[in-house]
């Protein structure tokens, strides 16, 4: 790797970019509540996510993502490992959703995605706990895998927003998004923390079981790019709009990182976020060819590429963290992140 990449120490990740203010909690509720009546006759056969799984979430029936009419919630804390314009120095108030629409072999957050661990709440609940997070100094609230939950997140939200909630809203999610619920979600999401995992159809079969995922996630993601072009930055560092698009490099599979990139680079704006992460470590159901660490040679011919793009608003990770499992969160814990 170039200097640019070497000069990182113990930051978990370098910002490179520039700066520039609203926010209406009224006209937002306005905007919550068009959402809501686009979308909840989806809920008796539910279509808010590729899958199209068709289900009645209001009497029990379960699709890929097993959820129901409520959100099932794991913790909602503030987090200080997010990239730096999302956590801050205050932290960002994250919720973190159980359940998952994608099922990634290699998932970090398993014990969420694939079993499920949270406890079902209402949406007054879930409210309360936007509204707690805030009050505890949060600089947005993150919704972490958010979208087979659109519905109770939203109903939530509009609680939240009569209650005072005023913080950005971060959607946090696999990017695996139904176009229709990003399209409904316009003026709703201040920013927007997407991944953009793969383009090759055979890797989003094999490890995450979506062919289509590419073709999906494109589309999804350059909706939010069309509704929030620019990553925009308040006095204290921390973003107030914009869109942050993630992708970890995987063991072996450094072609599909720069085509990934080369897609960014071709049809996002130029002042999107980019964040490239090189701490894949092998979870849960990872294969034998990707049961190890991104080596250093992988992450800087990725880290190249990225630099090359010339996106002003770019964060690298500073090394592999290879066998390293201390970014490995714990969510049968009270605080599951083990931060060194």
């Amino acid at each position: 790797m170039d200097g640019a990449v070497e000069e990182l120490t113990n930051s978990l990740y370098l910002t490179c970019w520039g700066l520039t203010p609203y926010h209406n909690p009224m006209r937002k509720a306005e905007l919550v509540e068009k959402a809501l009546a686009r979308l909840s006759p989806q809920e008796t056969a539910c279509a808010l996510c590729p899958r199209d799984c068709r289900v009645d979430r209001t009497r029990g029936s379960e699709g890929v993502c097993r959820g129901g009419s409520q959100a099932s919630v794991s913790h909602a804390l503030l987090h200080f490992g997010e990239e730096p314009v999302i956590s801050g120095k205050a932290g960002s108030g994250t919720v973190f959703f159980a359940g998952c629409n994608l099922k990634c072999l290699f998932c970090q957050n398993y014990q969420l995605s694939w079993l499920d661990e949270g406890t079902p709440v209402t949406d007054a609940a879930l409210a309360d706990m936007m509204l707690g997070l805030q009050a505890r100094g949060a600089r947005n609230i993150n919704l972490v895998s958010p979208s087979h939950v659109v519905l109770p997140v939203l109903r939530a939200l509009h609680l939240a927003l009569e209650g005072g909630l005023e913080v950005p809203l971060v959607w946090n999610s696999n990017g695996y998004d139904s176009l229709e619920v990003v399209r409904a979600l316009e003026g709703i999401v201040d920013v927007y923390l997407p991944d953009l995992k793969y383009v090759s159809p055979e890797l989003s079969r094999k490890y995450s079981a979506a062919p289509d995922y590419f073709a999906r996630a494109s589309e999804a993601v350059k909706e939010m790019s069309l509704q929030q072009p620019a990553l925009d930055l308040g006095p204290d560092g921390t973003a107030r709009r914009g869109l942050v698009v993630r992708h970890l490099v995987l063991p072996g599979a450094v072609e599909d990182t720069l085509a990934v990139l080369d897609w960014i680079g071709k049809n996002l704006s130029p002042y999107t976020g980019l964040s490239l992460m090189s701490q894949y470590h092998p979870c849960y159901r990872a294969p034998e060819e990707i049961r190890r660490g991104v080596t250093a040679e992988e992450y800087g011919q990725a880290a190249a590429a990225a630099l090359a793009l010339g996106l002003d608003r770019l964060f690298l990770q500073p090394e592999p963290f290879e066998a390293d499992e201390h970014l490995v969160p714990d969510f049968r814990k009270d605080e599951p992140f083990r931060w060194k």
